[in-house]
């Protein structure tokens, strides 16, 4: 198979657009000020350092809706389990080399940072050792903390992961007397920020890893990167990133933020 090989320091941002959502509908098409979605995201990413950036949908109307906005997209199979499965088979659409660099930008991140972006692929360029890149940033309150849609993360001192867990974690000792007084542990936990970067190579093997059990049972797949014994890059953000859009709430929310800032 011919592969593409990038300039070093250059990266792809994929973006994976499912267009069924048990809590959304037609997710990715939704408007948000006049555009798709999924073309919004892109639009975002597009404004970071990537040599390219393309959107992997499951439906040719996702397709169609980013060829008409100049955003190009890969139709991929409609029975991937997972958005990573999908990156994988776009990484083959593309013959990308094995050492390419990945960003996977979530398609309901209409708010994205480009320097998140960036700082996630420079995090994996510069970390040899690892196979992903993520970024998380400093959790200020305790209902995050304690909320199990929160994903935290804990890191060594290099700021590789070691686990990723929807639990309070790290859980200081003296915990149950601080939460009365709504203190958070010192240093402060990261909450986790679900954007990926990955090598090409790693991407297109993980669907055929083995399912994790610590992944079965907290439901994040990054924990079978662990199990396995590979090592995830993280960045540390100072800033929290734009919300995302998982219900009609969420959707309307950002329309209002889009409206305000023109």
């Amino acid at each position: 198979m011919n592969t593409t090989h990038q300039p070093a320091g250059s990266f792809t941002v994929l973006i994976p657009a499912r267009l069924s959502s048990s809590r959304l509908p037609n997710k990715p098409l939704a408007d948000l000020a006049g555009l798709p979605m999924v073309v919004r995201v892109a639009q975002r990413a597009r404004l970071s350092q990537a040599s390219r950036c393309v959107v992997a949908a499951d439906d040719k109307s996702i397709v169609q809706a980013c060829e008409a906005h100049g955003i190009p997209a890969l139709l991929t199979r409609t029975d991937h389990v997972s958005g990573s499965d999908r990156l994988a088979e776009a990484c083959a659409l593309l013959g990308l080399s094995d050492d390419a660099l990945v960003v996977n930008v979530q398609g309901d991140e209409p708010l994205i940072e480009p320097t998140l972006v960036n700082a996630v692929a420079a995090e994996l360029q510069r970390r040899p050792d690892c196979v992903m890149s993520t970024a998380a940033y400093a959790i200020e309150h305790m209902a995050d903390f304690l909320n199990p849609n929160v994903v935290k993360v804990v890191v060594d001192k290099a700021r590789t992961a070691l686990y990723f867990s929807r639990a309070p974690i790290a859980w200081w000792r003296d915990g149950m007397a601080s939460m009365a007084g709504a203190l958070l542990p010192s240093p402060a936990p990261l909450r986790h920020i679900g954007i990926y970067g990955y090598r090409a190579g790693f991407l297109r093997q993980f669907p055929r890893l083995e399912s994790a059990p610590l992944e079965i049972t907290e439901s994040l797949e990054q924990l079978r990167v662990l199990w396995h014994g590979e090592r995830i890059a993280v960045h540390l953000s100072t800033l929290a990133p734009g919300p995302g859009v998982d219900t009609a709430e969420d959707l309307e929310r950002v329309r209002h933020l889009l409206m305000r800032d023109g």
